[in-house]
């Protein structure tokens, strides 16, 4: 298919990366990319200009590549602070800092101003428990303005914010509070989900006896109004802790800094989604995944304003999320495709005007024609682009946009984003031909790549790092047309993708086997047409286990009560054995094949071959 929607000169005139294109003396989208890698260092200081960046004292050096490239550092010698950028400066700003509306219908406005002072408030609380810079602080809560309070209240006083899922099961949530040694948890009584309300604190309180670390669960606080200062840290000081998935092990906990983070969602917001002062920007996630700080921050950072929404988009009618667009007036819409493919199914979006919507956007997972034309036509009524980004946790930011000035086909992400010198190469490290698919990599260092996996240096390299000398692996398979558009397809190692939400088969596998009656358990990915992906798993019952639906039934409780419901397989089938490698590793490629009925190929490294023949789907 060929274009489908292409910018009018009028519009591409009025386009941030457009302005900021010709005053650098550039011609056109494809000189800036160029420029963008070619002279990385001189790139990145203009964009801490363009994007407006305060600092206390000004860095010495752009980039620091003395340690290699794996362990770049950025801005060196300069001191600054997210929040002196996202709410210091911005005390008086007429507009609100944040909308926000609950899923009973309750609505907040809140101001900088009122902002501001609730963060002094909570960080006058924090400096009461004796919490030093650089301790860790979680938060496990509703999609609330509080969020916000409690991110700015722990950068402010150079505390690392780990956000965690609050749809996580008690088991996710230990896990990750166990490997970031958090002091302290914020959490809320309950999540409000379909009109029910579904208990938060108390599954809190049972992860937290698993986790030694935490000495304290806040769901309240008073603290003096008093000014508190705003600590003027390094450029290179650790703001979030973000957990993404591992393919083994548990979850790996991405480090990001306050001028790497700063930079790279604010490069974002500004090019890619063209901020503009009037914008009422919304992107439909949980604060628990990066979309939820990358939108507070990105947007915040040039005194933006941000529509939170705690509550499903389909209730209590399925048209909720577009009836919130026209009562808010929003202007950037973010959702995942797996929103789509559920609302294109219920919702009337023909019944709303819409007419305030300015851009959308999309990540999280691959796109199909049919939702994405659906999202253009029926949302954006031709007129607007879809910005649809990826990148992910390891980046806190994209390696892959649109830019507003370019024509689109459907499910493409443009091309490359400006500043990340993005290839597709083979196993050999060679970049592979138009039309071909092969593995997202980056030749180049940018600000927001994570500082390592945290508590494990080899981690991070074995992950990113070793598939090329000095080339980051990123995981993703992707392509690159005749015309120059870039595609993803998936992830090219096992970790699964539900409804937008990454996570590894070795974290479900052990949440599986939490059940006394599971020896060893296996699971694979395989398409749904709503999520995208949904798990399916093979489990090897204990002796004196009996493999009957309700045992079976028992084992997918025990997994929904560790990850949460989001995870819930999709079916669970009981298996003799699992095959495995001579090494002892599970073959889940062949499981795959074998369960979709597709050709096995090279069977050679299984060391039990007749085991697969358990594993045809029933």
């Amino acid at each position: 298919m060929k274009w489908i929607w292409e910018p009018s000169q009028e519009w591409i005139e009025a386009a941030n990366v457009w302005r900021f294109l010709r005053r650098l003396g550039l011609r056109d989208r494809e000189e800036f990319l160029r420029y963008s890698t070619s002279r990385i260092e001189e790139f990145w200081a203009r964009m801490v200009e363009e994007t407006g960046i305060a600092w206390f004292e000004p860095y010495r050096q752009v980039l620091d590549q003395s340690r290699g490239i794996e362990w770049s550092r950025w801005f060196t010698g300069g001191k600054l602070n997210l929040v002196h950028n996202c709410l210091d400066r911005y005390v008086s700003r007429a507009n609100p800092a944040i909308i926000w509306e609950g899923e009973n219908g309750d609505r907040r406005e809140i101001s900088f101003a009122d902002l501001h002072s609730d963060v002094n408030r909570l960080a006058n609380y924090l400096r009461s428990l004796d919490l030093k810079e650089g301790d860790r602080v979680a938060m496990c809560m509703p999609m609330t303005p509080e969020v916000v309070t409690i991110l700015y209240a722990c950068l402010k006083l150079g505390l690392i914010v780990a956000p965690i899922f609050a749809g996580f099961g008690a088991g996710a949530i230990a896990t990750r509070l166990a490997d970031s040694g958090a002091r302290v948890v914020f959490t809320a009584e309950h999540l409000e989900r379909r009109g029910k309300r579904l208990p938060l604190a108390a599954k809190v309180r049972e992860a937290c006896a698993r986790a030694p670390s935490v000495e304290r669960i806040v769901l309240e606080w008073n603290g003096a109004a008093d000014p508190s200062p705003t600590l003027h840290l390094d450029s290179e000081a650790p703001a979030l802790l973000l957990y993404t998935s591992g393919t083994t092990g548990k979850p790996k906990g991405c480090v990001h800094t306050h001028a790497g983070a700063l930079v790279q969602m604010s490069k974002e917001i500004h090019l890619a989604f063209d901020h503009k002062s009037a914008d009422r920007f919304f992107w439909l996630s949980d604060i628990g995944w990066m979309m939820g700080p990358w939108t507070i921050i990105g947007n915040h950072n040039f005194g933006g304003t941000i529509f939170l929404y705690d509550g499903a988009p389909d209730y209590p009618t399925p048209d909720r999320l577009w009836r919130m667009v026209d009562d808010h007036g929003i202007t950037t819409l973010g959702v995942s495709p797996t929103a789509i493919r559920l609302l294109m199914r219920t919702s009337n979006p023909g019944a709303y005007k819409l007419d305030s919507l300015r851009l959308l956007g999309s990540t999280g997972e691959p796109w199909d024609d049919t939702s994405y034309l659906w999202f253009f036509e029926s949302i954006g009524r031709r007129r607007i682009p879809i910005i649809n980004i990826s990148g992910g946790t390891e980046i806190v930011g994209c390696f892959l946009f649109p830019l507003p000035i370019q024509p689109l086909k459907p499910c493409t992400l443009g091309g490359p984003a400006p500043g990340m010198a993005v290839e597709i190469l083979d196993d050999a490290g060679n970049p592979v031909p138009p039309g071909s698919t092969g593995y997202l990599a980056c030749s180049k260092p940018a600000p927001s790549m994570t500082r390592g996996v945290w508590g494990s240096a080899e981690r991070y390299l074995e992950t990113y790092w070793s598939k090329w000398p000095h080339i980051w692996h990123h995981g993703d398979w992707a392509s690159i047309d005749e015309d120059g558009c870039w595609f993803l397809h998936g992830r090219a190692d096992e970790s699964m993708n539900v409804a937008g939400r990454k996570v590894g088969p070795a974290e479900v596998e052990d949440a599986l086997m939490e059940h006394p009656g599971v020896s060893e358990a296996a699971v694979i990915g395989v398409p749904d047409e709503v999520k995208g992906e949904s798990i399916v798993g093979f489990v090897v019952p204990r002796p004196g286990h009996e493999a009957t639906p309700q045992f079976l039934a028992e084992v997918a409780g025990t997994l929904v009560h560790s990850l949460g419901p989001t995870f819930r397989p999709h079916a669970l089938h009981a298996v003799r054995e699992l095959p495995k490698t001579q090494s002892g590793k599970i073959v889940r490629r062949l499981i795959r094949q074998k369960y979709l009925g597709e050709p096995l190929g090279d069977t050679s490294t299984v060391q039990n071959p007749a085991a697969l023949d358990d594993f045809r789907a029933r």
